[in-house]
């Protein structure tokens, strides 16, 4: 697959590649992990806090997002920017990041269930800042917005599950090795359902 010019992969960016993860055990809800998947499909815009990353459709349709679909996004400190919906599958969306972004990778949303059965919303995006700039800004200040802004958004997917977070959210971050989807023309998410645990 050819590479599209204005995607930012993660080879593109300087720094060090980041594997940042987001992921809680939404107990108290009737939804399936498919029915979730639906919702980021349908309703993603609603799930962000737009005091820190306001999203909107680009295309301003109202039907659920599927690839080559983009999402403007206004964040705060940052500005405007925008993303590109890469992947989906019946229980997970991933976005990869369009030029103007202060990231290059891309960054998966999903729902599984654990080996107890339980109903698991994790988050995982790799990336690396898009320049020098951006990557002093994201160690200055981004980080701690960008943690704020996907703990919220597992929140909100859990309240509109009917739901709550069962203990924590667990949050964690290293530096990885390039992986194919973090370069051109690979358009795979950042984990998999075997992967959620």
């Amino acid at each position: 697959m050819a590479e599209k010019v204005d995607e930012l992969c993660a080879v593109a960016g300087v720094g060090p590649l980041l594997q940042r993860d987001y992921s809680a055990t939404i107990v108290g809800s009737s939804c399936t992990p498919e029915e979730i998947g639906r919702m980021l499909r349908e309703r993603f815009v609603e799930f962000a806090p737009a005091e820190t990353a306001a999203f909107d459709r680009a295309d301003r349709h109202t039907g659920p997002l599927g690839v080559g679909d983009e999402l403007d996004i206004r964040i705060a400190l940052a500005g405007q920017c925008r993303v590109r919906v890469i992947h989906y599958d019946e229980q997970s969306l991933t976005l990869r990041t369009l030029c103007g972004h202060p990231e290059a990778g891309r960054i998966t949303f999903g729902a599984d269930r654990d080996e107890r059965g339980r109903l698991i919303f994790r988050i995982r995006s790799r990336a690396r800042s898009r320049g020098l700039l951006q990557y002093f800004g994201f160690f200055v200040l981004g980080k701690q917005m960008q943690g704020r802004c996907w703990i919220r958004f597992i929140r909100r997917v859990a309240e509109v599950c009917g739901g709550r977070i069962e203990g924590h959210i667990h949050v964690s971050s290293r530096k990885v090795d390039e992986d194919p989807g973090d370069r051109a023309g690979a358009d795979a998410p950042t984990f998999t359902r075997s992967g959620l645990g």
